[in-house]
């Protein structure tokens, strides 16, 4: 980002021992492809962890099942605070302060999540399985991307419904195409937020785990051998006996699946966002993960 461009680099492995970080994207000047900041060019207050950052996939030189999707997004999941430091003592670029537009958008999100936090009280787990799996079956185009209409019939089959004013505000923010059409799990994180970037790295190493041969898809078979509920709360509580805490995990993950005998990546993280929505600290929810999975 010194003089404004961006360069995203992928490791790639050659034979058993040899690593090399090879151009995902090639150097150039960048703009921000959705949301608040769309066309505006890429600058250091735009690289925080957490932060999604948006691409033309058809100016890149992608595969073509990343092509299918217009919009490549990418997020930052670490930062390295030292070398951001760095640059924003040498940089030509201007940070850009937050407008009143980001203000208000925010205000909107937090308005809708905040309506549906109650609903979602210990029900978190079975109402994100159930979306994600509800739009998958309804994404016909495997593009991400559905229609105002179903967003809205999705909202009142699982009890979610937020007043009018509201859902169209939030709309209005979503879709900035203007096409009635929005990505679902960005409509998603919008009417529900999403757990931290600390948490998502433990539910990525605990699928990086089981799915090692990176796939994307992991055997049910697999994931009843490997999860283990001896160190559950209410196994330990003496509540529930490790058979039952497996089998009830294995039936709400079934569940969830589009194909009942795999996890995907996606529905596998679906679950754990849900789990998360009900456990304030952190480290509670890595050391469930830890538990079940040996991480």
């Amino acid at each position: 980002m010194y003089d404004r461009s961006l360069t995203v680099y992928e490791y790639r492995q050659f034979g058993k021992n040899r690593t090399n970080a090879l151009p995902f994207i090639q150097k150039g000047v960048y703009s921000h492809q959705r949301g608040q900041r769309k066309g505006q060019q890429y600058d250091l207050s735009d690289f925080y962890v957490g932060a999604n950052l948006t691409f033309l996939s058809c100016n890149l030189s992608l595969p073509e099942s990343i092509k299918q999707n217009p919009i490549l997004t990418l997020r930052v999941t670490n930062i390295d605070e030292a070398a951001i430091d760095i640059l924003k003592t040498t940089s030509v670029g201007i940070k850009q302060d937050i407008t009143q537009q980001e203000i208000d958008e925010s205000r909107v999100f937090r308005v809708v999540q905040g309506i549906l936090k109650e609903k979602l009280n210990k029900r978190g787990v079975r109402v994100l399985t159930g979306l994600g799996k509800y739009f998958r079956e309804r994404d016909q185009k495997r593009d991400g991307a559905l229609s105002k209409a179903v967003f809205k019939q999705a909202l009142t089959v699982f009890h979610l419904e937020v007043p009018e004013k509201d859902f169209e505000s939030l709309w209005l923010i979503l879709d900035d195409n203007c096409n009635d059409k929005v990505d679902y799990g960005e409509f998603t994180r919008a009417i529900i937020g999403e757990m931290n970037e600390y948490r998502k790295a433990f539910v990525r190493k605990a699928y990086m785990k089981l799915d090692f041969n990176k796939t994307g898809n992991v055997p049910m078979v697999d994931i009843r051998k490997c999860y283990c509920a001896k160190k559950h709360s209410r196994v330990l509580s003496g509540d529930a006996t490790e058979e039952e805490i497996k089998s009830s995990f294995l039936e709400t993950l079934e569940d969830a699946c589009s194909n009942s005998s795999e996890v995907s990546y996606c529905e596998f993280e679906d679950y754990y966002e849900g789990l998360s929505i009900g456990i304030m600290d952190d480290e509670d929810f890595v050391n469930i993960l830890r538990n079940a999975w040996g991480i």
